[in-house]
């Protein structure tokens, strides 16, 4: 008896489990949301936004922040963005070089590494030249900041 006891209130609770997702279903189809775009859109709000290897929101920040220059490398399951040389046409005799990498499938700050390299034109050779800390970290801080934007925008759709 005891058995057939357990038995059937574990029947029970599987029940009353499956018929709390349908109430749920039911309840937002009757305030006009659908179930499909609920969960979409608490998952744009999340901080791991996983379709492409990386973070999408650190992803397209890079992207944004990067468009002053050409690309030579976009590996969006890598998590690699590499700039081609880009000289600023107000100072043609200096150019830099910029690689992102995404580490990390979360929006935080140690998910985002970048390098830039500088070059200056003497004598018609292009040679290395140092690139200030100051520069990256800026660079950096711009990205993590459109990121969190591009995060606070989806989450208020």
């Amino acid at each position: 008896m005891p058995r057939s006891l357990s038995l059937a209130m574990l029947a029970a609770g599987a029940l009353s489990l499956a018929a709390c997702g349908f109430i749920r279903d039911d309840v937002n189809r009757t305030l006009g949301r659908s179930p499909e775009n609920t969960a979409r859109s608490a998952d744009l709000a999340a901080s791991r936004v996983t379709t492409i290897g990386v973070n999408a929101y650190l992803w397209q920040a890079a992207l944004d922040t990067l468009s002053f220059a050409p690309l030579a490398q976009a590996d969006s399951a890598g998590g690699v963005i590499v700039t081609d040389w880009y000289a600023n046409p107000e100072t043609p005799s200096e150019r830099v070089k910029v690689t992102v990498s995404i580490l990390d499938q979360d929006l935080r700050a140690d998910a985002l590494r970048v390098a830039a390299s500088r070059q200056t034109l003497q004598s018609g050779q292009w040679l290395e030249a140092p690139v200030t800390a100051a520069t990256v970290q800026r660079l950096e801080d711009i990205i993590l900041t459109r990121a969190r934007d591009l995060r606070r925008a989806a989450s208020i759709r």
